[in-house]
């Protein structure tokens, strides 16, 4: 109890500075962000906009187009991607390594169109039968730069099975359109990432990826050495650690920065979960 008063009273300070702050200064902050942060960054950001005053210009793509438009010359005050990224804008100089932490953590999960049986995917030969007996599979194209895309399509090579895949599979735009392709009957089995899968009607999830497949994907926050508005900036950062944003992150299907993470581990012997939640959170 004592815990939970001191969060509540960390949150409600931080919510108290940022007010503050807003009336005095307030900006407009360019951000980009990774699509898989899309549904996390639209509800929180209209409640960052209320308690500090400034206002964002939030725009959102894959890992890789983010990264391009970046080191094309594209200027913004924060970017939110996947940490693979980051790094690469750390050595670049475009981020000093101080000003990036991380937001969120999110896996890669297997889902199906609702009603339709749940395959076996929790091992990595069960996965290769499933994945090779599906009349269709879908994930990110991954020439968009995507990393779920890019893994999936490391993870089918590694099975050994990329050339029997070929032809029934169906490359997507976006984790959502995944979602959508499986739940029009237009792909069997749909790969991506999580906290996306879970806001699509007409599916249903089947699992995470195995611990040997598994990618769990680090999304961080930097703020750009070009940052104009660089105290909004860091407003903006602070105000995604706060008590309210971590539970806006766990209720979208992903773990807050500041949590450890914990992938679920099943044996073949052991029944699949039930629920969504149940390996989600």
């Amino acid at each position: 109890m004592k815990n939970s008063i001191m969060l509540a009273a960390a949150g409600f300070a931080a919510t108290m500075l940022l007010s503050q702050a807003g009336v005095v200064n307030a900006a407009e902050i360019k951000v980009m962000s990774a699509n898989g942060l899309q549904e996390v960054m639209e509800n929180l950001g209209p409640k960052f906009e209320r308690v500090s005053g400034h206002k964002l210009a939030i725009t959102f793509a894959t890992l890789g187009v983010v990264v391009k438009r970046v080191q094309d010359g594209e200027t913004a005050d924060v970017v939110i991607i996947p940490r693979e990224g980051i790094n690469n804008f750390v050595k670049d100089g475009n981020v000093a390594a101080g000003n990036v932490t991380v937001i969120a953590h999110g896996e890669i999960a297997v889902a199906v169109r609702k009603g339709a049986p749940k395959p076996d995917i929790w091992s990595l030969e069960a996965l290769k039968r499933t994945l090779l007996a599906a009349k269709s599979i879908t994930y990110i194209d991954p020439a968009l730069g995507s990393e779920s895309g890019i893994h999936v399509a490391d993870q089918i090579e590694r099975l050994g099975i990329a050339n029997e895949m070929k032809a029934k599979t169906v490359l997507a735009k976006t984790a959502k359109d995944v979602g959508i392709l499986v739940a029009n009957g237009t792909a069997e089995i749909g790969v991506a990432q999580f906290q996306v899968l879970v806001s699509i009607a007409g599916i249903e999830l089947v699992g995470p990826l195995s611990v040997e497949l598994q990618e769990t994907l680090v999304f961080s926050a930097a703020i750009m050495a070009g940052a104009k508005n660089a105290e909004a900036a860091k407003a903006l950062v602070n105000f995604l650690h706060t008590p309210e944003a971590a539970a806006v992150i766990r209720e979208k299907g992903m773990h807050p920065g500041t949590d450890s993470i914990k992938i679920a581990v099943r044996t073949e012997n052991e029944e699949a979960p039930t629920e969504a939640t149940s390996f989600s959170r």
